[in-house]
């Protein structure tokens, strides 16, 4: 039987490793049900990706690479002469509006190098690049961590509890936490 040529399958299942989790969560994430989403044989996953672990690294970096862009985006257009607190509660009003959707699977994805130890490396990577961005505009790598800490929390925290955003008390923690 003669191979069909398909470059863009490993592509496809990455693709469908992100979809599976955003529509199903980890729980919901193997082989099969990425090979079903992608419509490729169940052993193209696995050549592939030998393990989910690979699987979710892959899938992980795809989606943190969107993630760091956007943020990227955010750092370069802080205003230097706005206080840093006003320009992290915008960023978070900013994230909240949009696809929560998409909110929820980098977070899930993010989540799950709690109880994975061969994803922890990429969600810190990307950590790590946040705070080398944020921390070239702003000139201070420890500030830059403690943002990146805060906004982290201050995301998650609304996405679980769904409470309407409230920028006065997140400009005023924020700035009483920054100084």
């Amino acid at each position: 039987m003669a191979r069909r040529y398909d470059p863009d399958r490993r592509q496809r299942i990455i693709d469908a490793a992100i979809a599976v989790v955003g529509e199903r969560g980890i729980a919901g994430l193997s082989h099969r049900s990425v090979a079903a989403a992608a419509d490729v044989p169940l052993g193209s996953t696995t050549y592939h990706f030998a393990s989910l672990d690979e699987l979710l690294i892959a899938a992980l970096r795809q989606v943190n690479r969107v993630c760091l862009a956007d943020f990227a985006r955010w750092a370069e257009g802080i205003d230097p002469a706005a206080p840093l607190a006003e320009e992290v509660a915008r960023f978070i009003e900013e994230a909240l509006a949009g696809d929560r959707s998409r909110m929820e699977l980098e977070y899930e994805l993010y989540l799950t190098a709690l109880r994975r130890e061969a994803v922890r490396p990429i969600a810190a990577e990307c950590l790590d690049e946040m705070v080398r961005v944020l921390g070239q505009r702003i000139g201070d790598v420890r500030t830059a961590r403690a943002v990146v800490a805060l906004t982290d929390g201050l995301l998650l925290q609304h996405l679980l509890t769904g409470q309407p955003f409230d920028p006065a008390s997140v400009r005023a923690g924020l700035a009483g936490v920054l100084g």
